[in-house]
């Protein structure tokens, strides 16, 4: 059994990442999207040899933060969903 709290967190965190037509939802959903346009421009920009030479420690550590964050939302996904394998192998 589940206790409550974490019943209510797991809705909660389902309602977020799932739901876009919540405020949260819709926050969440807008986040996301701005964290994957900003790692593809990251990865865009790191190809400029120019660039690369002078900020490659700054692109490096962008390019582990949005590992991280891509990351915890995954397994925040696996986390809230009620059945996590079927979700997991869900996308073969």
């Amino acid at each position: 059994m589940i206790p409550h709290q974490n019943r209510n967190l797991k809705f909660r965190l389902h309602e977020i990442i799932f739901e876009a037509d919540t405020k949260a939802g819709r926050i969440f959903d807008l986040s996301l999207f701005w964290a994957i346009g900003l790692s593809v421009v990251v990865v865009m920009l790191e190809t400029i040899p120019s660039l690369h030479e002078k900020y490659v420690s700054t692109f490096y550590l962008f390019e582990w933060i949005f590992t991280g964050l891509f990351t915890l939302e995954y397994f925040l996904r696996i986390y809230c969903v009620k059945k996590p394998f079927s979700y997991i192998f869900s996308f073969y």
